[in-house]
């Protein structure tokens, strides 16, 4: 005889979890909105004039009220930016290989590399005027001159670490200076070169702006000038913000490449 009870046939109830808040993605949003607000109440509550640090309100209001102007110099930096960081790119990637080919090369041209990169940039942009005049090429190239010393350091330093011992091993079993290269200097360098793009991007955006405060008629560089000239100060930071978003996005864009193509060299921290 066989006695069934109600709770055996009737359907299991599953208790509903809460929807958990991912504190970790919540938190750049969080914390910029208290950056604003502490902002905010700090100008309104010492009345500090619009002229010395104006609000943040006061600087959306800049952003609505110039907002053709903005969006126009900030496509012209984000072009001249993008340039300049491509070739340089191209440019870092090609003088880290040569330099990390050898222990001679690296030793000779490395002191020259630093010394290069110790000269202030905000020197060499009357010269490029000079060779170019005012416009955009002198920001490309500046772009390029600050934003390439990382990319060729990265990448020379993953080529001239490359443990002796492994060298002996692969040479012992018939490997050429060029098959070390290609299947262990490289892919060994790559998580350098990748990383130093993070870098070089935002170093890239110093030159831009730099030059196109000197030596352009157009930009942020240029508009925040010319905004400064007339005291204009709401505008001048609504051109800090607008450089900012760019530089987020940018950096945003070369730390998610980074993480497709090198995460097998991060496999412990990608984990948890």
């Amino acid at each position: 005889m066989t006695i069934t009870t109600e709770n055996s046939t009737a359907p299991a109830i599953v208790a509903k979890q809460p929807a958990r808040i991912n504190w970790v993605k919540a938190a750049p949003w969080l914390f910029t909105l208290g950056l604003f607000l502490f902002w905010e109440l700090l100008v309104r509550g010492l009345g500090t004039p619009v002229t010395i640090l104006p609000a943040p309100s006061r600087i959306f209001q800049a952003v609505v009220q110039y907002w053709s102007p903005l969006l126009k110099n900030s496509a012209q930096t984000l072009f001249t930016t993008t340039l300049g960081f491509g070739l340089a790119v191209v440019g870092g990637l090609a003088i880290g290989l040569f330099i990390g080919w050898s222990k001679t090369i690296y030793a000779g041209l490395y002191p020259i590399m630093i010394g290069f990169n110790a000269i202030p940039k905000v020197a060499v942009v009357p010269i490029l005027v000079i060779w170019f005049g005012i416009g955009t090429i002198p920001a490309v190239i500046t772009a390029f001159l600050i934003s390439f010393f990382p990319i060729v350091v990265n990448v020379a330093t993953g080529l001239a670490t490359i443990e002796p011992e492994t060298e002996d091993v692969l040479r012992a079993l018939g490997a050429k200076k060029l098959d070390i290269m290609l299947k262990v200097g490289i892919p060994r360098s790559m998580p350098y070169f990748f990383g130093s793009l993070k870098i070089a991007i935002t170093l890239a955006f110093v030159g831009s702006v730099l030059s196109e405060t000197v030596a352009s008629n157009y930009g942020l560089g240029n508009m925040m000038a010319s905004a400064q000239s007339q005291f204009n100060v709401p505008l001048v930071f609504a051109g800090l913000l607008a450089l900012a978003v760019e530089g987020i996005a940018m950096y945003s864009l070369m730390a998610w490449i980074e993480r497709r193509m090198t995460g097998w060299a991060h496999r412990s921290t990608m984990a948890n």
